[in-house]
């Protein structure tokens, strides 16, 4: 059988919300992977900040 082109698994990037718009310094980002074909949509998850001291919301970006 003939291996598929485009892989259901992609990595996506996972950045703080809340800290981009306090203008704290730093940056949180993650990495996760997604299956592509399950969540078409943006992921968002909930993951410690380091910055701020506590869990908050990190976003897909492109």
């Amino acid at each position: 059988m003939a291996k598929k082109n485009k892989e259901a698994r992609q990595q996506v990037i996972l950045e703080c919300t809340e800290q981009r718009a306090s203008g704290v310094p730093g940056m949180s980002r993650y990495i996760s992977t997604k299956n592509r074909k399950n969540t078409p949509e943006r992921l968002e998850l909930k993951k410690y900040n380091p910055y701020l001291k506590r869990m908050t919301i990190h976003k897909e970006v492109k």
